[in-house]
């Protein structure tokens, strides 16, 4: 039996002649794209009969998009129209805003204030989830796998996923220790990934036995691709090799906002008791040296949403924490990328821009996309909102009377934007901590890398695991070893500093206070050596190393490590990122590491040691 439509008369011929063959609902869905301009999706479709498949799965596709975005296809062609007239005409989205330097609080890592900072912090991850947004591939690195598969660094190979879920059960075990007589809280773990990710990411999980974690406390929410847009008038694009689909492209990682609202997790932690939720990117992989105390910053200041940032270099390539005030009264707390924010001052008073200040720095500090968010009031603007985040359309233009694109392009979101829509009242700041503890994102090949300005930071595989060392090594320094100075190579085109190759797992310590109460005496560690300690009751007493010396022990084995250690070591290697024999995830760092001599220590019962060769 036919099934018929309101009125017909507008809709396309090729469709009308169609409707027999789609359900209610797939009509209602035609229905819908025919009223917003959309007639043109059926203009090639041939008399029922044939293709007739591809046509239902056309329209399962136009279910899919619709059923994504908040408010549906409506909405999003609505917002599409707007942004791409706002594009066209050239409009300033700052416009009517004043732009000045929020409240925030910087920290001095290791001082007293960072301390109690980092102890509040720890107490409050028991009440916390963490939320991963990893929904791209390696292939701007020059890595074929997902990115959160790459090793943080080569010493022990972990990955960046084992090394996150590690730090959050590591940071889940110390808050149950300082919250005594608590009940040890499951941290719950989502990851957002996308139909890029997705079952890699699910794989990655599976084959290492979730890295420790329970399987129950890890949910992986999977991101939909929204569609294209063809034309000002926001057609949607028709793919160019099937007229059965439409092109789609990834939306940004601010669709995290409307995924765990519709997931109903929101809730779930909610009733749970949980009062935080943390959300972080990919490959930074010094961020959970950040995190305690960045938490004890909300927990003090009651701050609804929290950036971590580091201190930028004015016209440094990374947005800077604002406060806008706009000419009705309006104000928010927001990130303002780079090549934005410049101008902006210009435009309202600051005739020099972005300049540093008598610190050295902007004023405005660097945000580096690590959001902490108070759980109720994200409820509260989520339910209005439905996740929905401030949107931005970048179309490239053929030429400069702005009729046509060069190719299609789409509407996209940013997580950061997620202050955008909040009421004045809500209590927006930032964290400032130093660059070398907080950030070192890995997303630049190595040729891409070897072109960055001297003195500016390369965001390689190179500099990530250097950043490790370095942070491992001042870590120690401030707590009283004496740690040598680090030499300059080059790799893949980069010189970078190399120092100790230190490593810990998170059990060894999550804080400042841990690190510092596992270091006794007069310790020293030269700059050749290698250090790995796996093992949460490892305890350095009057060490000195010169070479390589790995330790590994249970829980219930406590061990003092001292005495002289001295040995070849481990060598590094430099390997050219052009040689295609060397594995990607080696090549692109432009070293190996030679393990010529160690001293390798195993503790697998329990009881008290003396590691003293």
């Amino acid at each position: 039996m036919a099934t018929t439509v309101g009125s017909t008369a507008d809709i396309n011929r090729n469709l009308r002649n169609n409707l027999s063959l789609l359900s209610p609902d797939q009509v209602e869905l035609a229905k819908m794209l025919v009223e917003m301009g959309q007639g043109h999706l059926f203009d090639n479709w041939p008399e029922p009969g044939v293709e007739d498949d591809d046509k239902r799965a056309f329209l399962d596709q136009v279910a899919r998009l619709n059923a994504s975005y908040p408010g549906g296809l409506v909405s999003y062609i609505k917002s599409a129209r707007e942004l791409l007239a706002d594009s066209k005409a050239g409009k300033n989205p700052f416009d009517g805003f004043t732009p000045s330097v929020p409240s925030g609080e910087a920290l001095s890592y290791g001082d007293d204030n960072f301390i109690q900072f980092e102890e509040t912090g720890v107490r409050q991850v028991q009440d916390a989830a963490f939320v991963l947004v990893a929904g791209g591939l390696g292939e701007r690195l020059g890595y074929n796998g997902i990115k959160v598969a790459l090793p943080v660094e080569s010493t022990t190979g972990t990955c960046f996923l084992q090394h996150y879920i590690e730090s959050i059960l590591a940071l889940q075990d110390a808050s149950c220790r300082l919250e005594q007589g608590a009940r040890q809280r499951a941290i719950p773990f989502v990851i957002m990934t996308s139909d890029d990710t997705h079952l890699r990411t699910l794989q990655l999980l599976e084959t290492n036995a979730y890295f420790g974690m329970q399987p129950t406390q890890v949910k992986l929410l999977k991101q939909e691709k929204v569609a294209c847009l063809d034309d000002n008038d926001a057609r949607l694009a028709v793919d160019p090799h099937n007229k059965y689909k439409i092109q789609t492209k990834p939306h940004g990682h601010g669709d995290v906002h409307s995924l765990l609202y519709s997931s109903g997790l929101l809730k779930t932690w909610h009733d749970a008791g949980l009062r935080w939720v943390l959300f972080f990117q990919d490959t930074n992989g010094l961020l959970f040296k950040a995190i305690p105390a960045a938490l004890g910053v909300s927990a003090t200041k009651k701050y609804h949403v929290n950036s971590l940032a580091v201190p930028r270099k004015a016209k440094e390539a990374i947005g800077g924490i604002t406060k806008l005030t706009h000419a009705d009264g309006r104000t928010m707390v927001i990130n303002v990328e780079y090549n934005q924010l410049d101008p902006l001052l210009r435009a309202t008073g600051y005739a020099d821009g972005d300049v540093n200040s008598e610190t050295g720095y902007s004023p405005f500090p660097g945000n580096i996309n690590q959001l902490i968010i108070e759980l109720g009031p994200y409820i509260e603007e989520l339910t209005k909102t439905r996740g929905a985040i401030k949107e931005f359309v970048n179309p490239k233009y053929k030429d400069s009377a702005k009729t046509s694109f060069k190719s299609s392009t789409r509407l996209e979101c940013m997580m950061q934007d997620y202050p955008k829509t909040l009421p004045p009242t809500a209590r927006v700041g930032f964290t400032v901590m130093d660059s070398w503890l907080a950030y070192a994102p890995v997303k630049n090949n190595p040729e891409d890398a070897a072109k960055v300005p001297k003195g500016n930071p390369y965001h390689s595989a190179t500099s990530g695991e250097m950043a490790i060392y370095r942070a491992n090594s001042l870590s120690l320094r401030k707590a009283g070893v004496q740690v040598d100075d680090p030499a300059e190579q080059v790799f893949n085109g980069q010189e970078v500093e190399v120092w100790p190759r230190i490593t810990w797992k998170a059990k060894w310590a999550t804080t400042f206070a841990e690190i510092k109460s596992k270091v006794n005496g007069s310790c020293s560690i030269s700059q050749k050596s290698t250090m790995v300690l796996k093992g949460r009751n490892i305890f350095l007493e009057d060490l000195s190393l010169d070479g390589a010396l790995i330790i590994e022990a249970i829980d219930d084995a406590e061990v003092k490590a001292g005495g002289s250690v001295q040995n070849k070591g481990w060598a590094i290697e430099n390997v050219d990122y052009r040689d295609a024999s060397v594995p990607e995830e080696v090549r692109i760092r432009g070293f190996r590491i030679n393990k010529l001599e160690q001293l390798e220590k195993t503790y697998s019962e329990p009881g008290k040691f003396s590691l003293n060769p």
